[in-house]
Order: C-alpha cells, then structure tokens, then sequence
C-alpha cells in the first residue's frame, strides 16, 4: 500500500491509544498495524512511537511527525472531495472535543439526526472539562465556551453564552443575599479551580472576584450539584441551568453582574486553509440548532434584559 495509507494507519493508532484498538477500527490485526508502522518509521529513519502490546508514547519526532501529518490528511481528504464533487459528502471520523456538560446536554442529544444525514460518517466525541490541543490531540472540530484571544486558530460563533451568579432560594434565606460585589466574600462560592477568578461585568466596567471555597473540584458538574443542593453561589450558564431558574430552584444574585459580553459558544477548528466536508457539515448542524436566541434561553428573557444595579 501507498505511504500515504501507512500515515492514516500512525495517525489512527495516535489517537486510538494502541494498536490493538487502531487495528479493530481499520480492521487489521495488531500484527499488521505494528509492521505498516515499522515500515513508516524505516522509510522516515526515525522512530515515531515507543510502544508496547498495551500502550504506546509518541517520541519527540513522533509529536513533530503527528502534528503535520493531521494537516495532511485534512487536506488530502479535501483535495479528494474537491475533485470528485463531493464537498458535502462527510466520511471518515471525525473528532470531536467539548465541555463535559455541554456535550452531554447539546451535541450527544442532536447526534442522531447528524448521522442520519451522514451515514458514512463516524464521530468521535470527546469530553473533557480540561484544556484541549486541537493539533496535538488530533482534534478536527473543537467547541469552545470563552473569550477567544488564539489567532492560531479558526473560529466560528455558534451561539450568546449568557454566564449569571446564581444560588438556592433556601441558601440565600439562610445565609442572606448579597447587594454589592465586595458581600461576595463573605458567602461561599462554588467553582472549579480552572474558574477561579470569576471575572464579571457590571455597571461600573469589570470586577474580578477570586473564588475561596470550601468544595475544591476539577469538575463543572460537581459545582452545578453543589450549587442546587443550596452549598453555596456559582457562576453557572443559562445551557446549564436554564431550566433550575425557569422553574425558581435557582434565582440570580447581582443580576447587574454577568460574564463579558465576548464569552460565547464557538467551534474552533485548527485549519486556515482548508476545512474538511465533515467538519463544515457537522458546524453547520450545530449553528442551526443553536443561533443568536438558543432554545436553552427560551423563558429567560427577563433574567437575560439588562438590569441596572441597585
């Protein structure tokens, strides 16, 4: 076979984790896969991979090799469609990474009928509440809740992402609800530690508050059971807790107060030149379902209005 095939093998075993599990998905014994990459590596005279029957470690000209071997194939598969037109035929894998709790509520949900207008399409959908390398990881598509600053990267605005401080009604009973951004200290706040500081905008321009609780997590869910069983204040996103504050469970503290207007749903992608059918279509699935006025805000509108503090 072409070297182009034993590349497709390296970068399948890569974001497999081993050859036995790189083999089931190209069906071909481990056997194979570990001669087509012994093959790769003669011809490259180098080695990519230090490997075992259970584990394998990229080397360091492994992670150089991998990073633009991605890119290649990216625009092999392009090249490919271009020619045949068939530009909005998707096929292959396609690796997806989001937040946890996003892609549990908002992607996985809407799969189906993605892969039913993709039938020769897999996707790889990959969760993870941790910073993600798109090239390193071999990540096609990334969808990303921030401020993006990284002109490395392609991006695409899916969707507002309106961010409130938000507690129980029986907490704030308990405890007492604060009127200024300063009471914050002296109530418990909720949040992972890749969230703390929680950086606000409010009637008199930012305000950042550093975040000392008693509940220490790496997890976002964690923080969103902690705040509805009344353990403290969280930042939370109305795609997470929109139906708690349409039904009262949790209501807003400082509604002056909310995240930058800049933080939004985004996809991300890695390629300034050439974006693959199947990342196109599967952003495309994502910008309908979503747009400017989300169906997790629907009932919201007069948490989301502006409010002035008092």
């Amino acid at each position: 076979m072409s070297t182009l095939s034993d590349m497709e093998i390296f970068a399948r075993v890569v974001t497999a984790g081993s050859l036995s599990a790189a083999g089931r998905e190209l069906d071909l014994s481990p056997a194979v896969v570990s001669k087509r990459l012994k093959r790769l590596e003669d011809r490259l005279g180098t080695r990519l991979l230090q490997r075992t029957t259970r584990q394998i470690a990229l080397t360091e000209a492994g992670r150089g090799f991998h990073d633009r071997v991605v890119q290649i194939l990216a625009s092999i598969d392009e090249a490919e469609s271009f020619v045949s037109r068939r530009s909005d035929v998707a096929r292959g894998t396609l690796k997806v990474s989001a937040p946890t709790t996003f892609g549990r509520l908002h992607i996985a949900p809407y799969l189906g009928a993605f892969h039913a207008a993709n039938p020769g399409l897999t996707v790889n959908l990959v969760l993870s509440d941790e910073f993600v390398d798109l090239v390193k990881d071999g990540i096609d598509v990334s969808i990303r809740i921030a401020e993006l600053t990284d002109s490395s990267l392609v991006a695409r605005r899916l969707a507002p992402n309106h961010r409130l401080l938000c507690a129980t009604p029986a907490y704030l009973a308990e405890h007492g609800t604060p009127k200024t951004i300063a009471e914050l200290s002296r109530h418990t706040l909720l949040a992972t530690a890749s969230q703390d500081p929680w950086r606000l905008e409010g009637p008199d321009g930012p305000a950042t508050v550093h975040v000392e609780g008693r509940l220490r997590t790496n997890s976002n869910e964690v923080v969103r059971e902690a705040v509805l069983a009344g353990l403290g204040i969280a930042f939370r996103s109305t795609w997470d807790v929109g139906p708690e504050l349409r039904e009262g469970r949790l209501v807003v503290v400082l509604p002056a107060y909310r995240a930058s207007r800049h933080v939004a749903v985004h996809a991300v992608y890695p390629s300034r030149r050439f974006l693959a059918a199947k990342v196109r279509l599967f952003i495309d699935h994502l910008a309908r379902l979503y747009g400017e006025h989300p169906h997790w805000d629907q009932g919201l509108e007069p948490i989301l209005a502006p409010t002035k503090a008092p």
